[in-house]
């Protein structure tokens, strides 16, 4: 359902898969729902500010869109980048949603690391009686974790981190650091990983 975020005397009602970008600063933020028959679901990363930026709202319209991947490697996805600099100015945080399509389920593939931030995943839209099996490590000392529907991971700088679904879903990602390049990254040839 649609909800509702109040940001000291500003009010912003979001819908599914919509972003609130809110900029340091010290006042009261408080999340309902727009209709309680309906309740809203919320997910929030927080980072430390250096800088306070506006307040604003991002729609997927606003959102850059990138088609990744096929159906053949079972990657097909479009990632929608939300809160990145090219849409926004925001402070050591990015987000995005990752849709795959039907029929694809791995993510993130081939894996990297990112040396100057680090990325949390938040996983939904998961079947009922499906799971995600999330990888991450070192490249050459991977362990899995099983996730369920809404379920997040945190993945370390130095940490691969990438993920396979018995089904298709869709993730929101978080990125915080200093380094505001969404595409600085060290990837790891799939042949490397172990």
């Amino acid at each position: 359902g649609e909800g509702v975020v109040k940001v000291g005397e500003e009010s912003f009602t979001l819908g599914f898969k919509e972003a609130l970008y809110i900029g340091s600063g010290d006042r009261d933020v408080l999340f309902e729902s727009k209709d309680p028959q309906h309740p809203a679901k919320f997910y929030f990363n927080s980072t430390c500010a250096h800088t306070s930026y506006p307040c604003r709202k991002v729609t997927k319209q606003d959102a850059i869109c990138a088609h990744m991947g096929s159906l053949e490697m079972s990657n097909e996805r479009n990632i929608n980048k939300m809160l990145v600099n090219q849409v926004l100015p925001t402070c050591q945080l990015q987000m995005g949603v990752t849709e795959l399509k039907e029929g694809s389920v791995w993510n993130t593939m081939p894996a990297h690391t990112h040396l100057r931030r680090m990325e949390t995943y938040f996983y939904y839209n998961v079947p009922e009686g499906q799971k995600i099996l999330h990888v991450m490590g070192e490249p050459q000392e991977t362990r899995p974790i099983w996730l369920n529907n809404e379920e997040a991971v945190i993945a370390p700088e130095w940490s691969i981190h990438c993920a396979a679904g018995t089904s298709n879903y869709t993730f929101i990602w978080g990125m915080a650091g200093e380094n505001l390049i969404y595409n600085d990254m060290q990837v790891v040839k799939i042949p490397e990983l172990k």
